[in-house]
């Protein structure tokens, strides 16, 4: 019986952080159908390792290191580990795109832009930014110092700037 509610638990957790996972997962590859992947990893991953995972203080956090560093481990594979069928696949628009009114233009400048970003790079991007991590999260998440954090975050920052031909303010600074 315990077994039954543990898949049930197992299973309420996904069915309600599903978008959510999805949404980093494409932050950080860039790519609906590689994002979906990921996900199918991370929550594959997070069943076997459930009955500790669901012990975890903010499971969440533990989630989402289990996605990052599945992607990372992606990256550091070699080409023959990833197929592309097209140079540039379509992207459908998030869901909800249109109920916050973003601008369509910037967005897929932004996407294009953190696609280029490299990888470990991207991953502080996403986490610090889009996760609204802090610094001491993000290494935890990562793996890593916080000291690493910040120089890959002012390195990805750095280059999404001047992919994206924006110079800083002295608030940026």
């Amino acid at each position: 019986m315990d077994l039954l509610s543990a898949d049930e638990e197992y299973t309420a957790y996904v069915r309600g952080r599903l978008l959510w996972l999805r949404r980093i997962a494409y932050s950080l590859c860039q790519d609906w159908h590689r994002a979906d992947d990921l996900v199918q990893a991370s929550i594959t991953r997070l069943y076997v390792k459930w009955r500790h995972a669901r012990q975890a203080a903010d499971l969440d956090a533990y989630v989402r290191v289990i996605l990052v560093r599945i992607f990372l481990r992606e990256q550091r594979g070699g080409w023959f580990s990833r197929t592309r069928l097209s140079a540039v696949p379509p992207e459908p628009d998030p869901p909800e795109a249109a109920v916050h009114g973003w601008d369509a233009d910037l967005a897929m400048d932004l996407r294009r832009a953190l696609a280029l970003v490299p990888p470990r790079q991207r991953a502080a991007l996403v986490l610090r930014f889009h996760c609204d991590l802090s610094v001491e999260q993000t290494a935890a998440a990562l793996g890593c110092s916080a000291g690493t954090v910040k120089s890959q975050t002012a390195r990805g920052l750095a280059t999404l700037r001047a992919l994206l031909e924006v110079t800083p303010t002295k608030e940026d600074r």
